[in-house]
């Protein structure tokens, strides 16, 4: 009897392992209704990607896909970011993988990652060879803000996120229509130049987010007939004399905690005549918000509606405001980026 007694509660503690095992195991796994599953999109180059199953490791290679990424509550399937995706902070103890578009390719393929999201700015020849090595890469590619949105859904159809990707974009499209109902109306709509960096004065023009964001927030872009990016003597900027200027966060601040930008035109003397500058409308702006296609250009959007229509959307940022440099993609940075989104435009 013993014996038997034995045996049963030998063969209990055994059925109970075995059922405690396949629980654990089951929880680690993807579903098998997950596993057949097959998504095939376009991505922002035109590419189709067949995606199977739902990706669990993902690879980053622009601080704007990051963003997108804990924005729809990826954060914890990221395996490597570049070295300037710091927003949110929490991207700060991601793996590296090297510089926006100095990805090393062995540090990609050591997080083995079974989807790498890419940019303009990840040149094509490591583009090409992820793929040629079986990798799985998206590229996103948003030129407006409404691209931005349209990626978000698209990364929430990859990812099978699409709830969390609806609830961002429908939080995006509500934050957008209040700025444009407040800017409706307002009559006159001030003109405003944002300036990338001032040694040479290079200038966001027509089809850049920059211009869009100015349009959306009730303004009109003074040098909206540049294409794209570009330089424009002194003389050019003093004769267009607009009414606002906005300046991207500098490289560095200087010892005295201004943005570096900012100062030139505050201190310049040749500066000194112009509208914005004698009625105080020189304001400093996160390259990052306004410079990223990411969820933050909303609040780009929104930071410069309150600037233009501070009676409207609340008070504008006063001219002498310190603007924390964000550590990784500061103008200098983003001029880089710029210069290779060109290259890439101009082989197209």
């Amino acid at each position: 009897m013993m014996k038997a007694r034995c045996l049963l509660f030998s063969l209990g503690l055994i059925v109970f392992a075995a059922v405690f095992i396949g629980a654990v195991s089951a929880s680690d796994l993807v579903p098998t209704g997950d596993a057949g599953r097959t998504v095939t999109v376009i991505d922002g180059l035109g590419e189709t990607v067949t995606i199977q199953g739902i990706p669990q490791r993902i690879v980053s290679l622009a601080p704007s896909n990051t963003e997108i990424l804990y924005a729809i509550g990826l954060e914890d399937r990221i395996v490597g970011v570049t070295d300037y995706c710091d927003y949110p902070p929490a991207a700060a103890d991601k793996e590296r993988i090297g510089g926006y578009n100095t990805i090393s390719v062995e540090k990609v393929l050591a997080a083995d990652p079974d989807l790498i999201l890419a940019a303009p700015g990840s040149t094509e020849e490591v583009v090409n060879r992820l793929r040629a090595l079986g990798m799985t890469v998206v590229t996103l590619y948003p030129e407006t803000i409404d691209d931005v949105l349209q990626d978000i859904d698209l990364l929430g159809r990859v990812t099978g996120q699409e709830e969390q990707a609806a609830a961002c974009v429908e939080g995006l499209q509500e934050r957008i229509s209040v700025v444009a109902e407040g800017v409706d109306g307002q009559g006159e709509k001030p003109s405003v130049v944002h300036v990338v960096w001032h040694d040479p004065i290079w200038i966001s023009g027509d089809g850049t987010f920059q211009n869009e964001v100015i349009t959306a927030a009730g303004g009109t872009n003074a040098f909206g007939s540049v294409d794209e990016w570009g330089i424009v003597s002194l003389e050019e900027f003093i004769a267009t004399d607009p009414d606002l200027i906005l300046v991207s966060s500098g490289t560095g601040m200087t010892e005295e905690g201004h943005d570096v930008i900012q100062d030139y035109f505050l201190n310049e003397p040749r500066m000194q005549g112009l509208k914005a500058v004698q009625s105080g409308h020189v304001y400093v702006i996160d390259t990052d918000i306004i410079s990223r296609g990411g969820p933050r250009i909303v609040d780009a959007l929104e930071e410069v509606a309150a600037i233009l229509h501070p009676g409207t959307f609340g008070a504008g940022a006063p001219m002498a405001a310190q603007t924390v440099q964000s550590p990784g993609f500061g103008a200098m940075a983003l001029v880089g980026a710029l210069f290779g989104v060109f290259l890439f435009r101009a082989k197209k």
